[in-house]
């Protein structure tokens, strides 16, 4: 199967082509999105999208595109694409395409007379730089190419209008010019591996359309400058490099370097290989510190999607490594955060109730892989440190009750990771018990006492934390386990929510949960029936008060949709987990048909990933971010998972 090929009838259908994204980025905060047509069509898209912490915590777009035009005779040919106000899509280029493969590195083939043309985009690692190699493979006359740089310098999420506030300046360096449009903004450098001929030529370009934005219902048009033009006359089986960067660069060591990144590349040739590839796409390493963001184009690095996307995100791939120097920097700033009550500047929520659990739970992952030993000797002592900070009731939005369970306060401010609100109030206020917490922390002390055997040490922790669990294990089945057979969402005092939704099935996939195998059973097949999908779990029944499975509308339709339909596809790996548990062998089969759902999406959406969220009913289209860790991290788990049990 190749998966991430496509000919020339889909890319000339602007209906098929538009739609599907792609992403790439350089593992340091910096990326590169836009169409598989190169129309940008959100206002995070862009050529090179680098963070300048001088401004802030967030991306910038700094060159939005660059425009090639094919002389030959003296007539041009335009390959480049944009959409303008009116929906006036010029100047057509997409119709010069006749392939666009994307399994090694961005690669269209261009086809103008008897002109065939490809183009390459590749970043460079840990450098905030992207190379783009043309390669002229067919001509039966002199060519030359021209390359109008569209530059933006400006926030990410905002917007930019023609003004008179910029620096026109484009002083020349080596083989290319320099641009820094406005104070604050790092230098953009933008040279080529052969001397170009520099046209001073600036121009506003007005009324740029971005028609996802048009959709969310968010200001969607934009001026943009492009300060001038190069030309370079190419040769048959010739190669010209053009490198985008915040430092300047010798052109000779151009060629060498695009050599080096693309061996490095991992080939998207299958479903694991293209997971794989998404899920690296969101390491992000800092100096000494490494952490994983939650997704593009718009992630930020989140406390909780770093623990729950952990296992999947490094394990999964045997990235052991990777792991331990995740889980040190996040392990860190909780442990801080426990210590002090500070609050982390980069890792976002770690105040947050159920980080605590979710961190014992990606540790108790690394213990399955490498061994209960390994993990004692690296992470007992903050495993010790979370049972005993929560039993200690010293969590400012964790309770412990006498019965050993956990409270929380989400009436007022979203406390859970269903977190949508809608003027600073949460719409789901789950409140009180949480069915995820608290099979979270049940899971989390028996864990912990069973990482303590062998230890004799350690013997009165395990003895102290497996009481607590012992006491839980009767309340929650108490306050949650209903008679319809399924468990409540959430019981604030005497009022227990009834609306089915899918933190049940963590609760259910958890290695220790309160529930015995006909209890789990009985929820499983509620979860199976009322909420599984091809692309992952429901945030809410079909048959439950609220149902609103699109994702669609104004920025208050999705917020009050988010988590009350639209499906999940991290949810499947505990719906996996669950089902495994309850059916053993007889249900390897059974999961590896529903992957399928997932497999199909790595050629629609963001291409080789996953999206933030699915609609609830069909076609289940991808909605929301469109790259999102934990969602590609879940499903590398379950994919580990059968291979596992298919080896044994």
């Amino acid at each position: 199967m190749s998966y991430l090929k496509f000919d020339k009838n889909l890319m000339i259908n602007l209906e098929q082509s538009l739609p599907k994204e792609m992403l790439r980025t350089n593992q340091s905060g910096a990326y590169h999105c836009t169409t598989v047509v190169d129309c940008n069509t959100r206002k995070q898209h862009g050529l090179l999208v680098v963070p300048v912490p001088e401004l802030g915590n967030s991306w910038h777009v700094m060159l939005s595109s660059l425009d090639e035009t094919v002389y030959q005779h003296g007539a041009p040919f335009n390959l480049a694409l944009h959409r303008y106000n009116g929906g006036v899509c010029s100047p057509n280029g997409h119709k010069y395409i006749r392939e666009f493969d994307c399994e090694s590195v961005p690669r269209t083939t261009y086809r103008v007379g008897g002109v065939i043309l490809t183009k390459e985009k590749i970043f460079i690692s840990n450098e905030n730089r992207i190379l783009i190699r043309y390669t002229l493979l067919e001509a039966h006359s002199p060519t030359t190419l021209r390359f109008r740089p569209v530059l933006a310098f400006r926030e990410a999420n905002e917007l930019c209008i023609a003004n008179d506030a910029l620096n026109p300046d484009c002083p020349e360096v080596p083989n290319g010019v320099s641009a820094c449009l406005y104070k604050g903004y790092p230098t953009l450098y933008m040279q080529f591996n052969h001397k170009p001929t520099w046209t001073y030529d600036p121009h506003w370009y007005n009324g740029f359309e971005y028609i996802k934005d048009m959709e969310r219902g968010v200001p969607y048009s934009e001026d943009l400058w492009v300060p001038g033009y190069f030309d370079i006359p190419i040769k048959k089986g010739e190669s010209i490099i053009f490198s985008a960067g915040l430092s300047e660069i010798s052109p000779r060591s151009l060629s060498k370097m695009y050599e080096k990144e693309v061996a490095g590349r991992t080939c998207r040739t299958s479903f694991f290989n293209c997971l794989k590839n998404a899920v690296k796409q969101c390491y992000l390493n800092d100096g000494d510190n490494m952490y994983l963001l939650s997704g593009y184009p718009w992630g930020k690095i989140l406390a909780r999607n770093t623990f729950m996307a952990l296992p999947g995100a490094t394990i999964a791939i045997n990235h052991r490594e990777d792991y331990e120097k995740i889980a040190n920097t996040a392990l860190n700033a909780l442990k801080r955060f426990m210590e002090t009550g500070e609050r982390d500047e980069r890792l976002l929520g770690i105040d947050l109730p159920d980080i605590p659990l979710w961190a014992i739970w990606a540790i108790q992952q690394y213990a399955k892989t490498y061994g209960r030993d390994e993990a004692r000797r690296r992470y007992f002592p903050v495993v010790k440190e979370i049972i005993s900070y929560i039993l200690a009731g010293k969590h400012p939005y964790l309770g412990i009750d006498e019965n050993g369970m956990v409270t929380t306060n989400g009436s007022d401010k979203p406390m859970s990771w269903m977190n949508a609100s809608l003027g600073g109030r949460p719409i789901v206020p789950r409140t009180g018990y949480l069915v995820e917490f608290n099979a979270l922390w049940y899971n989390a002390l028996v864990f912990g006492s069973r990482l303590a055997e062998g230890d004799e040490a350690l013997v009165a922790d395990a003895e102290a934390w497996t009481a607590v669990a012992e006491k839980i294990k009767p309340a929650f089945t108490d306050k949650f386990l209903n008679d319809y057979g399924y468990l409540y969402d959430y019981v604030a005092g005497t009022y227990a929510d009834p609306s089915v939704r899918p933190n049940m099935a963590v609760a259910i996939g958890l290695d220790y949960t309160p529930l015995d195998r006909r209890q789990r059973k009985g929820v499983l097949d509620v979860v199976t029936r009322e909420l599984l999908t091809p692309k992952g779990l429901r945030t809410l029944s079909p048959k439950s008060y609220g149902y609103r499975p699109f994702y669609v509308g104004s920025p208050e339709d999705r917020e009050m949709a988010l988590h009350n339909g639209p499906a999940r596809p991290w949810l499947m790996g505990f719906y996996a987990d669950a089902y495994l548990k309850v059916f053993g062998l007889s249900g390897v089969s059974y999961i590896d048909r529903m992957l399928i759902g997932f497999e199909d999406e790595m050629s629609q959406g963001c291409i080789g990933s996953l999206s933030q969220l699915y609609d609830g009913n069909p076609p289940f289209s991808g909605r929301g971010a469109i790259s999102h860790v934990t969602n590609v991290a879940e499903v590398l788990r379950t994919l580990t998972t059968l291979k596992k049990i298919n080896m044994e």
